[in-house]
């Protein structure tokens, strides 16, 4: 699609700010789809969109409340869940034994990531994690260290939409997905994290060249921009136009994170897929675990 094009294209001058890259795209996707416009690539993206927007009716304001985001850990571990910015209440850091969840309250127009920290150990709030860790704080004060499987969270933007997607474009530490637990939106997930005609979630398969370790234990699985720190693998320079990972990158990775998780994002420009919108007063439930056995099949 040109406006998702132009959209990234203009995302990539600015890339180091991630949500102003995601919410230039999203608002270009949220045009095309909600306005039903038909851009071919000979066409003016800026003109359609700017035209189609003057004929939208304006919308009312939505009324400010906070959201209850609801935790489940469906692994055999211990998961120490973190999120910047935090809750309402000020904390940014959880312990989640395996079985159980909890539930955080996060305001309006939350715009935050969350993930989950593994093979923690702390000490009157310092300590240390083997993934995930935000500079040996339990209570978080920024985001934590690649790679780690986030949520991302753009409350009550464009339009009143939320926008959210599950990312893997840094690497990945655990299974995770999203559902809708409240809001007008239906469910594009189910509640054993599959999509239908899509796939469902698994754990990923790692090749070596990712590998993270700790000790001799595999801990998480690292993406191969931040692996090899290459143009080519991260999309930049010389290869910032029309990077592909089929096409630019020596060996498509992308597709080892895809494979576990096909809604989710498996590199920085895996919009079209994994981009997720809800209207209304959209609560969440967030699953860190797998597809159970049975339920979906051998991944893709």
């Amino acid at each position: 699609m040109a406006l998702a094009a132009e959209a990234l294209r203009i995302g990539r001058l600015y890339r180091g700010d991630v949500a102003t890259i995601r919410r230039t795209l999203r608002m270009g996707v949220c045009l095309l789809a909600g306005l039903g416009l038909a851009v071919s690539a000979s066409d003016d993206p800026a003109a359609k969109a700017a035209a189609a927007v003057a004929h939208r009716p304006v919308s009312r304001p939505a009324l400010a409340v906070e959201r209850t985001i609801t935790l489940l850990n469906r692994t055999r571990g211990t998961i120490w869940p973190a999120a910047w910015p935090g809750s309402v209440s000020g904390k940014t850091g959880w312990t989640l034994r395996a079985g159980d969840s909890l539930s955080i309250t996060v305001p309006d127009r939350w715009n935050a990531r969350l993930w989950g920290r593994t093979g923690c150990r702390f000490h009157r709030g310092r300590g240390h994690c083997q993934t995930g860790d935000c500079g040996g704080l339990y209570q978080c004060r920024g985001w934590g260290q690649i790679p780690a499987t986030l949520a991302e969270y753009d409350m009550d933007s464009y339009d009143h939409l939320d926008f959210y997607d599950v990312s893997m474009v840094d690497g990945s530490n655990l299974p995770m997905y999203i559902r809708i637990a409240h809001g007008r939106t239906k469910n594009r997930i189910s509640v054993n994290g599959c999509e239908q005609a899509v796939g469902c979630t698994y754990e990923v398969k790692c090749p070596a060249a990712l590998q993270v370790s700790s000790g001799r234990r595999l801990v998480a699985c690292i993406s191969p921009c931040a692996r090899f720190q290459t143009d080519r693998y991260c999309c930049r320079g010389n290869y910032a136009k029309d990077c592909s990972p089929a096409t630019t990158w020596p060996i498509d990775y992308a597709l080892v994170f895809k494979r576990a998780e096909p809604y989710a994002y498996s590199w920085s420009g895996d919009d079209a897929t994994s981009v997720f919108t809800c209207a209304g007063r959209c609560d969440y439930r967030i699953t860190f675990g797998v597809t159970p056995p049975g339920v979906g099949g051998p991944p893709g």
